[in-house]
């Protein structure tokens, strides 16, 4: 049975020399040390359904991960209050705790997402199973030693989620080996998926995983520390909640900005279908309508999906909150299958919008296109910088191409790979293992943003000079 005193647990690997008020908890701490970060500024160029948009309406990885950070608070407080009432928590500084624990899991969910969206992930992917097919990888098992299976499959079926919890322990370099030095309460919370790569899983087609190989003795500690096994922490229900509420509303009213969807046609057929399920959200919309035609407001179809955006979050926040309250028993036992939208009262709501982009914004020709663009970028970089650090055996020289290439890699990620275990940069890059020159290639690539990435191919293929 999961208990709350080890699900808050505000531990860290380095142990935190400021200290906690009842108004600045650790998990507010963790919001502090993302929010002036790198990683995290590059999300303002990562896409969140359109790429490599010049405006400043539609959304990116960055405006959506605040999106989902507010709806994730929202719903924490309702569970919080909740979990007072019941005496399941103490006091109101456990609820706080809650409400900031899944603020800053909600704000760095999406950290590790390469350039391009989910599709970057599925590019990764098609490029590893090729080239672990090839003659090439062969030879640079000869040269650097054999990849075991989880090292293998951590390539394999690359996952966002797992490079997030890798840039929170490491890639976010401050001073030392630790990264931003998260808590193990949010980072377990960020762990959707709590096991590794090469887990049955994984292998039985579900193919999402929780952590690299290289965080093995990170996620034993977390498993220690919070109390997870392989169940996932019940915050990650409410992470979880608030990224699809965000996205299933956020990604449509942007078609609707780019003129992808006709809005009155599309409100039509939800109203039909659920108008009597939600009388009072819609007979307010259809006020708002109203008043919109005959007030004559410029661009009158954003207006109305951005008012219909904040009723279905309403129905879905009240839904999701309840389903959470009927199946806390078993959430806390750690038998909770699936999520709580589908779970809930909302569920059909929630398949109908998902149905609504899937036809109209998924399929979107810019959209088609832009992925195409994507593929091409990331598979020609893979290319080069793969071959380039599997054939460089030091780096102390920038004469060859490789070892240029090398060199154009983050110094800042180059240097974690010199750290020891003992903490100390003392590793040398020629003998580093396969396993983490194939990492230092994801860690640079997959941190990319989308602008960047272009950029980057158009001046090494000779497209464009720097």
């Amino acid at each position: 049975m999961l208990n709350w005193v080890n699900l808050l647990n505000g531990e860290r690997e380095r142990i935190s020399e400021s200290q906690s008020t009842p108004y600045r908890n650790e998990f507010d701490k963790d919001y502090d040390r993302i929010i002036y970060s790198s990683s995290f500024r590059r999300l303002q160029d990562k896409a969140q359904v359109f790429p490599l948009q010049d405006n400043d309406f539609t959304r990116t990885r960055l405006t959506h991960s605040l999106e989902v950070a507010s709806l994730g608070r929202s719903l924490a407080w309702n569970i919080g209050n909740w979990l007072i009432e019941t005496k399941q928590y103490h006091d109101f500084s456990d609820a706080k705790k809650l409400a900031s624990l899944v603020e800053v899991s909600c704000l760095v969910h999406d950290l590790g997402n390469p350039p391009f969206g989910h599709y970057g992930e599925d590019i990764i992917r098609s490029w590893f199973a090729e080239w672990f097919s090839s003659k090439a990888y062969e030879e640079a098992c000869r040269k650097y030693g054999d990849l075991n299976e989880q090292q293998k499959y951590d390539f394999l079926y690359f996952e966002g989620n797992a490079q997030a919890i890798r840039i929170l322990s490491k890639l976010q370099f401050l001073n030392d080996q630790y990264g931003a030095n998260f808590t193990y309460g949010t980072l377990a919370t960020l762990m959707k998926y709590p096991w590794e790569s090469n887990h049955k899983k994984v292998k039985e087609g579900k193919k999402k995983f929780g952590y690299f190989y290289s965080e093995n003795e990170l996620f034993e500690t977390i498993k220690e520390k919070v109390g997870i096994i392989e169940c996932r922490h019940p915050a990650t229900y409410i992470l979880e909640a608030a990224d699809d509420m965000a996205y299933l509303t956020a990604d449509i009213e942007d078609a609707v900005k780019k003129h992808v969807i006709t809005w009155d046609k599309v409100y039509e057929e939800l109203r039909k279908e659920f108008a009597d399920s939600y009388p009072t959200e819609f007979n307010r919309l259809e006020q708002l309508r109203e008043k919109a035609l005959s007030n004559k407001v410029s661009n009158k179809d954003l207006i109305d999906v951005q008012n219909f955006k904040v009723a279905v979050q309403g129905i879905m926040i009240n839904a999701v909150v309840d389903t959470f309250k009927s199946n806390y028993e078993i959430i806390m036992k750690g038998e909770f299958q699936g999520d709580l939208l589908s779970h809930s009262t909302a569920s059909a709501l929630s398949d109908k919008l998902e149905k609504v982009a899937s036809t109209h914004v998924f399929s979107n020709k810019e959209v088609l296109t832009l992925e195409l663009v994507g593929d091409k970028v990331l598979t020609d970089l893979l290319d080069l910088f793969v071959s380039a650090v599997v054939n460089v055996g030091d780096i102390a020289k920038t004469k060859s191409k490789n070892e240029k290439l090398v060199h154009l890699i983050s110094e800042n990620f180059r240097h974690i790979q010199k750290i020891s275990e003992s903490g100390e940069p003392t590793v040398e890059f020629k003998s580093l293992p396969l396993y983490n020159r194939l990492l230092l290639v994801t860690d640079f690539i997959s941190g990319m943003t989308d602008g960047y990435a272009v950029n980057l191919h158009r001046e090494l293929l000779g497209v464009k000079l720097p």
